[in-house]
This record gives C-alpha cells, structure tokens and sequence, in this order.
C-alpha cells in the first residue's frame, strides 16, 4: 500500500447548523466554525469535514442543493468560506465539503429549465419518463418512502425520478453533460484550496436500466431500492472518470459514502489509485437494519459489534485505509446506541471511544461525540424534525404498532439525536447560540457540555486527545496508523480486544460489559498507555478488567 499524506491524520465531521451559532438567528454558521479551529486544533483534529453549506431550499437539511457555487446565506458568504479555507491552512488543516451529485434540488437552475423543455437540453439531466395514469415505469422506493417518481410541474403527462424526497431530482449521470458539469465544480472548489471531498450517497448515480420491478416486501407493492443498486452494474466507469479528472489530479482527499461495496472490488475503490481516498465502513451501522423499517431492526450486540469490525479489517488487508465511525449525522449517538441502556456512563463513552479509534484506518469524530452527547429521548412527533422519522413513524403506525411504541422507534434511530446543537457550556441554549436554537438542545447540556470538560482531565473529551495524541506520537505512530490489526480472544463473549503490531506489539482490549472479567494476556505488558480508570488491576499476565474498562498496553 503506497502511503498518503492523510494516512496519519485525526478527521471530524461538522454538521454546520448545529455546531457553533455566531450572530444569534439560532443557525450555526462559518463564522462560527472559523472561531472554534483552535478548539478543534487542540482536541487533535486535522481534517474537518462540512456537511453541505451551499444554498438550498432545505427540504432534506441542504442536502438538496440549488447552487453548487455558492453558500447559502443561512451559513454566511463565499468570503467565509474562503476565510475558512485560509485559517485552516494557518493551523495546518484541510477543510472537506460534502459532495451531493446524486440528485440536486429541484429548485436548481437545471431542473428548473427541465420543466421548462422536458424534451430540451436539460430534460435529459434527469430521469423523465412519460405518465400513464396507474402505471410506474418501475416500483422502486424511495429512502423516504413512497414511490421514487413523481408528476414533473407542469406537465401531467410526464413524471421525474427521486430516490430522495421529491425536492430531490436524482441527476442522470448517463449524460456526459452532466458528468462534465459535476466536475468542472469539482475541480473549481479544489482550486479554492479546498482538501477535498465527501462524497455523498454516491452508489446510488448508477441505475438499472432499463427500469424493472423488485419483489415487494411491503403493503404499498413497492420494492426496496437497495435491490435495484445490487443489480446496477458499471459504476466503476463514473467513479473512475472523476477520480482522474478531479481528485488525482489535485492529490486531493476523498471519502465516499459506499454502504454495498464487494470484497473483491475493494481495491478498485481504495486501493493506490482507487476511485476514492476512503470510504467509510458502515459494518457497525449498517447491521442489523431491515427492509421493513426501523422498528424491525436489531441492535448490535458487543460481541456482533466486534466481529464487525474485525471481518471490515479482514477484507481490506493491505488494500487500503476505511474511514471509521461510530456516528454521523444520519445515525443515532454512538454512545446510546452501542452501550446497553443503564450502562451508558463516561467511563463506557471512554471504551467505546477507544475501539473504534485505535483501529486501523483514518478515526471520524462526529461534532459532540467527543464530550459523548446522547440521543435526546422519546419525543412528541410534532417537535421531530427530521423527514425519514417522519415516515418511519408512519411506517411503524401501519405495521400496527401504537402511537407510543412508534415514538420509542422514532427516538432510537432519529437523524435528529445527531442534529441537536452541540454543548459548549452549561449556559443558556448549552452556548450554542444567544437566539432559538432552529433544533432543540438536549436538557443534559448542563452536565454535558465542553466548558466543562475542558476542565476535568478525566473527562470524555481529555480522553479523546489522549487518543488523538497516541495516534500522532512518533514513538508509536507507526503501530497505531500502519501495524496489523490481529484479534485477540475474539470468541469471548463481551470483550474486543486486538494488536496493533508493527514496530510495537500494542494491544487495545475492552470490556463490553458492566461485570468484571479476568484475561491472561498474551505476554508481559511494558506500559500502560491508556487507561479509562484511574488504576488497574494486575498479577503477573493476568488482568481483572473493571466494568467497561479499557486498557491500551505496549506488549514486552
């Protein structure tokens, strides 16, 4: 594996209008984002990336966007951004802005001229197909729900393609006009100096066509979509084409969200000259899910927590580098997903911090997760925000559970738990804002809040930059960023414990439960490099983990 200049690097994930209001309208902002560097700095971040900030009518919180060159005046100017840019080099930090070429905004000057002349130049920048009263071309469901067509305005007789909401027009990448125009924005942004991309949604460019109906798995005779891009076939040929035309020629950083790559095609994703720098692993997330909503979905045990893990380093070998998580602004906090409920305290945000951070791979902070903010809680429906709630509530109603129940769903897996403002102090609105926050602050502000944190050496957050610190240590560095990830003890139940050897034989081992367990390690240990309780107890190669204890040992 050829090395990379971001192979050593700590990434963090900003979700802009919740992190850092600077002028009190509620909305976090550049401004804000450019007053908090240093924080970021401090905590040991070098890559930070923004979910979209380019102007939007918001239907799915900007991810549907009206003008690829521009910011929306919600977030501040072209200016900002390009102050943003400018101070983050001064720190040595490389901004990344979300990608979102799947489909743009139907308020997009494109769509716009689309619905002006379906048959026109800008007509075939999307999927428009004739309307015959009671007939789809294909029965496909969109993430939200409902079919993925939908009658183009202004014309009766025609209906366009969403895999998204319906302000979502998916864009027709068949068209090299199309991928010419995503590209030149590509490239217009790096040239601005910025470090790269995360590229969105983006398995989904490749359709099957022509169209054909799945097998239903629901009432409304719709079919999953997650069948339709299993079946699609050369999506290497688009990817390829921007990787060269773009992201190489810039050596500029990429992650992609790819949730159903193939083993096989690994390489051709994030190998040395892959279609992207990255992607992330969604093993952990992805598991358990089901076709038939969120209230049939299973929770990830510990133990199918680590397995997952381990068969993602399995597959990638020497191949590449996975981007890791344990949260994101579209899944639930980390802490109150994976820590089973009554167990959530600092000491197993600590452990659970560590797992994922010291594997192989570039470690995502997701903004809050670093002071380990949970999920706000059950509740009512009309103070949830977040659109594919919205439909999973209904989706729970219609399998016949009942108000109540549907809400417990709702507030396990809501996009909103991720969302809420980010808690900077015990100050009104956690200081994240002198005006009304747009989202509501989760009530434990006052307990869980950075001001805080930044106080207390055994705090979450002082955790992190232990870790962040660990990583960029010369002394280990090698071990943690490049050494091999081999289990240990993988069949004991609740404990996930691993090497990172190279140079150093390190071995990271946790214990994913609230009951003590003993463990022989494999060798004598030379130092404790991290520990989540003050102390530890050992006799001779035996160690008696307390609950949710962590250690980080360099093995003799």
């Amino acid at each position: 594996m050829e090395r990379k200049w971001w192979h050593d690097k700590v990434a963090y994930q900003i979700y802009p209008k919740s992190f850092y209001d600077s002028n009190g309208d509620g909305i976090g902002d550049i401004p804000g984002i450019i007053s908090k560097l240093d924080y970021l700095k401090d905590l040991g971040v070098d890559i930070v990336w923004i979910s979209p900030i380019y102007p939007s009518p918001f239907a799915d919180q900007g991810y549907d966007i009206s003008d690829y060159y521009n910011i929306d005046p919600a977030f501040g100017t072209l200016e900002d951004m390009d102050r943003l840019i400018k101070e983050a080099e001064k720190r040595d930090m490389y901004i990344l802005m979300d990608l979102v070429v799947n489909h743009c905004s139907d308020e997009h000057e494109w769509f716009q001229k689309a619905c002006e002349d379906p048959d026109g130049e800008y007509g075939n920048f999307f999927y428009i197909e004739d309307r015959k009263e009671g007939e789809l071309p294909c029965n496909w469901r969109s993430y939200f729900g409902g079919p993925v067509w939908e009658p183009l305005p202004g014309h009766p007789d025609k209906q366009y393609m969403h895999v998204f909401h319906k302000k979502q027009p998916d864009l027709n990448w068949e068209n090299p006009a199309v991928r010419e125009e995503v590209f030149k924005n590509i490239n217009w942004w790096l040239d601005k100096g910025l470090g790269g991309f995360r590229i969105d949604a983006i398995m989904n460019i490749k359709k099957k066509l022509p169209y054909k109906n799945y097998e239903s798995d629901r009432p409304d005779g719709l079919s999953d979509i997650s069948l339709m891009l299993h079946d699609a076939e050369g999506i290497g040929e688009f990817l390829g084409e921007m990787h060269r035309r773009t992201f190489k020629a810039h050596d500029a950083f990429s992650v992609g969200e790819v949730f159903n790559e193939n083993p096989d095609e690994l390489p051709d994703f994030i190998g040395d000259d892959g279609y992207f720098s990255s992607i992330f692993d969604f093993a952990t997330t992805s598991f358990g899910k089901s076709d038939k909503g969120w209230y049939d979905c299973k929770t990830p045990t510990p133990d199918d927590y680590k397995n997952c893990y381990f068969k993602t380093q399995e597959n990638i070998g020497d191949v590449g580098f996975f981007s890791n998580i344990i949260e994101n602004h579209d899944e639930p906090r980390g802490v109150s997903y994976y820590i089973p409920e009554g167990d959530i305290c600092d000491e197993s945000k600590k452990m659970l911090a560590a797992l994922y951070f010291l594997m192989r791979g570039l470690p995502f902070i997701y903004q809050g997760q670093e002071i380990g903010m949970e999920n706000m809680g059950v509740l009512p429906l009309e103070d949830i925000d977040d659109i594919s709630a919205r439909n999973e509530y209904q989706v729970c109603l219609d399998a016949g559970l009942t108000e109540e129940e549907a809400l417990k769903v709702v507030a396990k897996y809501s996009r909103d738990n991720a969302r809420t403002p980010v808690q900077w102090s015990a100050e009104e609105n956690a200081g994240f804002t002198t005006g009304k926050p747009w989202l509501k602050v989760n009530p434990n502000y006052t307990s869980i809040n950075v001001a805080a944190q930044e106080k207390d050496e055994n705090s979450v957050l002082s955790f992190y930059k232990k870790l962040t610190a660990l990583r960029k240590n010369p002394e280990y560095k090698e071990t943690i960023v490049y050494g091999d990830v081999i289990p240990f003890e993988r069949d004991r139940h609740n404990l996930m414990a691993y090497h990172r050897k190279a140079d150093k034989d390190v071995l990271v081992i946790g214990n994913f439960q609230k009951e003590e367990q003993s463990v022989t390690l494999p060798s004598e240990y030379k130092k404790v490099l991290i520990n989540n309780y003050p102390d530890m107890t050992a006799e001779g190669n035996s160690v008696t983990l307390r609950g949710y204890q962590v250690l980080v040992l360099e093995l003799a």
